[in-house]
C-alpha cells in the first residue's frame, strides 16, 4: 500500500546506534473499516490499533442491509476470530509476517483537544486515542488513518500525523490513461479505410499498427477526409469495424457514443464501463441498447445508489416507492426520452409500459437488488462512481448465466463522501478489466444534452 505500509526498514537508527526501527502504529478511523472490511490485514508487519469508539460505531451500522453493514459485521465477526480466547490487551498477531492488532480503549483529552475541540463526539476521541498513543510512544511512527478530510485537517493541526487509507487508490495517470486510450491512427493507406469501410476486417500483422493492442481496443483510422471507427478483436486477431448504430429509435451522435452502443449491443462483451460527463448520453445508450435486446434476457435491470444529501430513506416520510422515488427519477427521465422517440401510443411506449408492468424491465435503488443471483440479466448500475471497489466487486460476482452489466458514471462527479477519483468503484472497474476480452470501456467526452449543459459541464 503506497504512502502507508510500507515495508519496514530494518536498518540500524544512524548506522551507529544498532537500534532498529520500530513497526508503525496505525489507528484506523470508523470510515477505513466501513469502505474495506479487509482493511487490518493491509498493514503488513506494522501495528494496526482500533479505538474502542469504533467498537461502539461500528454497533450502530452493523443492523443495516446495505454494504455499510456487510463491513461492520464481516469485520467484527473478522476481529472475534483473530481473538478466539486472547485477550486484546497486549495486541494480538494479525497473521504471518503482519503487525499486531489491538483494541485500544479511550484516553482523556489533553488541554490541547480540549481548548481546540469543543464538541465531545466520536472523531474527536478517536483524535484523543491517537495523541494518547503518539505521546507514549516517542520512538514510533503513529499515524491517524481515515478517509475524513476534517478529521485529518484536525489531527494535523494537532501535530498528529493523519492520512488517507490508500490500498485501493489508483494511480494518477493510469486513470488519465484509461479514460484517454482511443487510438487515433493518421494518414491512414487508402486500402486500411477502404476495407473496413465495406464492412470486412483487417488482421492485425497488416494493419500497419507497431504495438500489440489489448483487447477491444479502440481506433480511428483517418484517411484523408474520412474516417472509420474501429476495434481490436483479442479472440480473432483482427480489426473489426464499429458502426455508428441504432438502438430502439436512440442513434449515436458522435464517435464515442458509437463505440458505447457498439460495446453494449455486442454479446462477446458481458461487462462495460461507460464514464463521461453528464448528458454525454451514458445511461440513455445502456438503456436502448438493453431494450434493443429485450428478446435475449429475461429481465432488464436499471438501478443506481441511492446517495441522499441530508437524510436517508429510512427517515423520509412514505412508503418504499415514495422514500427512493426521487432518487429515481433520472433513471425514467431517460426511459421517458425513448418513449418520446416513438410517441407516446406508439407500438414501442406500449411495449415499454408492459415490460414494466411485468417487471421485465425494473428500475429500482441499488440496496433492494442486492443479494440476487442474476442469470440471464442485463444489469445496468447508473452513478456507480458513488460506489467502494468491493461494492462493485460484490454485484459482478452476483452475474450469473448469460447476464450483461454496463456500470456508467462520472469519476470526476462523486456524491459519497468518502470516496475520491482514485478510489470509487468505477475507476477500479477500468483499471483491473482491461485488456479482458468479455470487457470493453468507453470515455465518453462529449455532452449531448444540450449546448447549456455542455457548457455549464466545461465552465462551472
Amino acid at each position: 500500500m503506497k504512502n502507508m505500509a510500507q515495508k519496514v526498514r530494518r536498518m540500524p537508527d544512524n548506522g551507529m546506534t544498532g537500534r532498529i526501527s520500530e513497526p508503525k502504529i496505525f489507528v484506523l478511523d470508523t470510515n477505513v473499516v466501513l469502505h474495506d472490511h479487509n482493511a487490518i490485514f493491509n498493514f503488513q508487519e506494522n501495528d494496526v490499533y482500533i479505538p474502542v469508539t469504533v467498537i461502539e460505531e461500528l454497533d450502530k451500522f452493523k443492523k443495516g442491509d446495505d454494504n455499510l453493514g456487510y463491513n461492520a459485521r464481516y469485520f467484527v465477526r473478522e476481529l472475534d476470530k483473530i481473538s478466539c480466547n486472547t485477550l486484546f490487551d497486549k495486541g494480538i498477531r494479525i497473521g504471518k509476517g503482519r503487525g499486531l492488532i489491538k483494541i485500544e480503549m479511550g484516553h482523556p483529552y489533553t488541554e490541547q483537544i480540549k481548548a481546540s475541540l469543543m464538541d465531545d463526539i466520536p472523531d474527536h476521541r478517536i483524535i484523543a486515542t491517537a495523541m494518547w498513543l503518539h505521546q507514549n510512544n516517542p520512538d514510533r511512527k503513529v499515524i491517524l488513518v481515515t478517509k475524513d478530510v476534517n478529521m485529518r485537517l484536525k489531527a494535523k493541526a494537532l501535530g498528529l500525523m493523519a492520512q488517507d487509507y490508500l490500498s485501493d487508490k489508483v494511480e494518477e495517470k493510469k486513470i488519465v490513461r484509461t479514460e484517454k486510450e482511443t487510438i487515433c491512427v493518421r494518414n491512414a493507406p487508402d486500402w486500411v479505410y477502404g476495407t473496413l469501410s465495406e464492412g470486412n476486417t483487417i488482421d492485425l500483422d497488416r494493419s500497419g499498427i507497431k504495438r500489440k493492442p489489448f483487447s477491444n481496443q479502440l481506433f480511428r483510422f483517418i484517411s484523408g477526409k474520412n474516417t472509420v471507427l474501429a476495434r481490436y478483436d483479442g479472440d480473432t486477431r483482427k480489426i473489426v469495424r464499429v458502426s455508428p448504430g441504432t438502438a430502439y429509435g436512440i442513434s449515436a451522435r458522435n464517435d464515442e457514443q458509437a463505440f458505447a452502443l457498439d460495446a453494449v449491443l455486442n454479446p462477446k462483451i458481458k461487462l462495460v464501463s461507460l464514464t463521461g460527463m453528464a448528458g454525454s448520453g451514458k445511461t440513455l445508450l445502456a438503456l436502448a441498447g438493453a431494450l434493443e435486446q429485450a428478446e435475449r434476457y429475461g429481465q432488464i435491470i436499471l438501478t443506481r445508489p441511492v446517495i441522499p444529501l441530508k437524510q436517508e430513506p429510512e427517515f423520509l416520510a412514505g412508503n418504499i416507492s415514495e422514500k427512493t422515488g426521487p432518487y429515481m427519477l433520472p433513471l425514467f427521465d431517460n426511459l421517458d426520452v425513448i418513449r418520446n422517440r416513438f410517441g407516446k401510443e406508439s407500438r414501442e411506449a406500449e411495449e415499454i409500459e408492459k415490460m414494466l408492468r411485468t417487471e421485465k424491465l425494473v428500475i429500482s435503488p441499488l440496496a433492494f437488488v442486492r443479494g440476487r443471483s442474476l442469470n440471464n440479466v442485463f444489469f445496468i448500475v447508473d452513478e456507480a462512481q458513488n460506489l467502494t471497489p468491493h461494492e462493485v466487486k460484490t454485484i459482478i460476482t452476483r452475474a450469473g448465466e448469460g447476464t450483461k452489466m454496463v456500470f456508467t458514471g462520472d469519476i470526476y462527479q462523486i456524491d459519497q463522501p468518502y470516496l475520491d477519483i482514485n478510489s470509487n468503484g468505477l475507476t477500479h472497474l477500468g483499471e483491473s478489466f482491461r485488456g479482458k476480452q468479455i470487457f470493453e470501456h468507453v470515455n465518453l467526452v462529449r455532452g449531448e444534452r444540450s449546448e447549456l449543459s455542455v457548457l455549464a459541464g466545461k465552465l462551472l
